[in-house]
């Protein structure tokens, strides 16, 4: 639910002599739209899709015919292309970062688009808040990963891949073996998820905390320069969530680049 959709519900004021009407969970809780199957499909489900059509529709219009000499959509892309090749796929992966461009972009940008939907008139919500979306985006991370590494090492390689590390002394190698299938199994596609969705959740909770507190507080008394005081903190605190939106497409991304280049290399 959005600050304006919370305060559009409500009259309730501090000298009405109604309790805050605080943010909660029920703040990321949307009715259905329709239902089909027994599936219900809700807002946040179609701000996903939103962006998915956004991000294919764009580098669509801007790659399908490409220019020597582009133009302005087609340049656009190009920039979005390269910022992707060359600060995570090259950077982190190697000569073979090439072919998994494509991928990293998809996930960039339409991470970064469901982040942004918090700050856009009639969305206000960024998607990526409910858990569902960053566990998806985290597994097929994680799927990805898991498939290139007993790709490219075998079965036997693969294992040894994830959980082996060469030079060990022979007691500390059942510790170790335990510790990385840990670590490289377990922990990083749930680290991953709620990287993501931790912080856009914080974030959609004190736009619409403070958004809720300067219409609450609202009044012909003194309150009003508290109130005042909470709107420009929700202002603020706006404009901080943009560039926590960016970081965390570009840090997923990362991580996903990062995943990618360990199952590539030899075992350690």
């Amino acid at each position: 639910m959005s600050a304006l959709t919370l305060l559009a519900n409500t009259d309730c004021h501090i000298n009405a002599g109604c309790a805050f009407p605080a943010p909660g969970l029920h703040s990321f809780q949307y009715k259905p739209i329709f239902s089909v199957g027994g599936i219900e499909f809700t807002k946040p489900m179609l701000l996903a899709v939103i962006c998915m059509v956004i991000v294919v529709g764009f580098f669509w219009a801007a790659f399908n015919k490409p220019k020597l000499v582009p133009g302005k959509l087609q340049l656009v892309g190009e920039i979005g292309y390269n910022f992707i090749a060359k600060s995570i796929a090259t950077e982190v992966i190697g000569k073979k970062g090439k072919q998994y461009i494509p991928f990293l972009m998809s996930i960039f940008f339409f991470v970064w688009l469901m982040n942004i939907m918090s700050i856009i008139p009639l969305a206000q919500f960024p998607a990526t808040s409910r858990f569902a979306f960053p566990v998806a985006l985290a597994l097929l991370v994680f799927v990805t990963y898991m498939f290139l590494t007993f790709k490219t090492h075998g079965l036997k390689g693969g294992v040894k891949n994830l959980v082996w590390i060469e030079g060990l002394p022979k007691p500390l190698v059942p510790l170790i073996i335990l510790l990385e299938f840990i670590q490289n199994v377990i922990t990083r596609p749930f680290t991953l998820a709620v990287r993501l969705w931790a912080n856009m959740f914080a974030g959609h909770m004190l736009i619409v905390m403070f958004s809720a507190a300067a219409w609450y507080l609202v009044t012909p008394s003194f309150l009003s320069v508290v109130a005042g005081g909470s709107l420009l903190l929700a202002i603020g605190m706006t404009a901080f969530e943009v560039l926590i939106q960016f970081l965390q497409a570009y840090i997923f991304t990362l991580l996903a680049a990062i995943y990618i280049s360990g199952a590539l290399e030899e075992a350690h």
